[in-house]
């Protein structure tokens, strides 16, 4: 509801000091006669001589007019004296909405800044949609007043507290300098209004593409063949490894990978499968083994050592192998000679290289000098 200020502290003073005139003006007065009077119309003076008896009469006479919202000192019925000084202040509607929120007023005040202090509005640092300066006509006035509220934004990196006279978010950023890009993240909508305490976030969104190379298996595939025995393996395809290209379409937040995802994708190298045969032939049964038999002397006979069984001391010592040579590399042959023994008895080269029958011989020959301890473990299979 629209209500009506009462006139600044001046216009009460001079008001005050025309009601005292008017009295003792009364006193010693008739209304025939004709008196000197003071009009200040709104800040307008002027001199009026006059023969009206009130108030009212001299306003009507001087074609002023006066409304429900305006003010008259004194009060249009009172009756008139001479050397009387009648004050009139007009009111002015006010429509004024502070933050936001709006409200009608009646005031007397002519200029913005003596209405704001009439209503006691505390406008310092605030925004006006007018100039303080500015006359408040008979018509009145809309005024917007904005005041300076603490807020804070955050972009790039940076926490900004900050006071701002903005009616709406997107004000604030473009009071703090922060221009929001397309595809930026604002953790409030541009167009909400401004108030107290508010907190602002913009979050920079970068769009990209990266590439990334990525190997490709080459796989594996058996075939089954009869050209092998069963357990056997052959590689006929040896396997090749592959690789791609994948393009990523990538979102960054604040300069932080936020979404990877994949756009598309070429084939570099293709893979090669690696193809194995095994094989599905059964395998033929193993020949027996022949009976080892007693090397022949291929040297001559050695008295004494003839009729003893050196097959079956060789099946000991060498399974009957004449070129076997010990894992060690040291032990030679049917009877695992050292090279230093076989050339004691007359040997030469290898003993693994021999014939059977000279190895024979040469075990004959030392066991003729040394008997059978020359084979700690064998020796008596002679």
């Amino acid at each position: 509801m629209a209500r009506t200020l009462p006139f600044s502290r001046t216009a009460r003073l001079v008001a005050g000091g025309t009601a005292l005139a008017a009295v003792v003006g009364g006193t010693v007065a008739f209304t025939t006669f004709d008196k000197d009077v003071t009009l200040d119309a709104d800040g307008t003076t002027s001199q009026v001589s006059t023969f009206a008896g009130t108030v009212g009469d001299v306003l009507e006479a001087e074609g002023v007019t006066v409304g429900p919202h305006d003010i008259v000192a004194p009060a249009p019925d009172a009756r008139l004296s001479d050397g009387a000084e009648i004050v009139v202040r007009y009111g002015r509607k006010l429509t004024l909405t502070v933050d936001g929120q709006q409200q009608v007023l009646w005031t007397t005040a002519r200029t913005v800044d003596e209405a704001l202090a009439d209503l006691g509005v505390r406008a310092d640092g605030a925004r006006l949609s007018a100039s303080r300066s500015e006359p408040l006509g008979r018509q009145g006035l809309a005024l917007d007043v904005v005041t300076p509220k603490p807020v804070t934004v955050v972009a790039d990196g940076t926490e900004r507290p900050l006071t701002s006279t903005a009616t709406d978010v997107a004000g604030l950023l473009g009071e703090a300098g922060v221009v929001v890009r397309p595809g930026d993240e604002v953790s409030v909508p541009v167009t909400d209004a401004v108030g107290a305490g508010l907190r602002v976030q913009v979050v920079r969104v970068d769009r990209s593409q990266s590439t990334e190379v990525v190997d490709l298996p080459h796989g594996s595939r058996t075939e089954r063949t009869d050209a092998l025995f069963t357990g056997e393996r052959k590689v006929v395809t040896p396997g090749v490894e592959g690789s791609k290209t994948v393009t990523f379409d990538d979102v960054y937040r604040d300069g932080v990978r936020a979404q990877h995802d994949v756009a598309g994708e070429v084939v570099d190298v293709a893979p090669v499968e690696e193809v194995v045969q095994v094989g599905t032939k059964a395998k033929p049964a193993p020949a027996p083994k022949p009976a080892a038999a007693a090397p022949s002397g291929g040297g001559g006979s050695v008295s004494g050592a003839d009729g003893l069984n050196w097959g079956a001391l060789a099946a000991c010592e060498s399974g009957g192998n004449a070129s076997i040579v010990s894992a060690s590399g040291k032990y030679h042959g049917l009877y695992q000679f050292s090279v230093a023994t076989w050339r004691a008895v007359g040997g030469s080269g290898l003993p693994s290289q021999a014939s059977a029958g000279e190895q024979t011989y040469r075990a004959k020959l030392l066991y003729q000098r040394a008997g059978a301890g020359q084979w700690p473990v064998c020796g008596k299979r002679l």
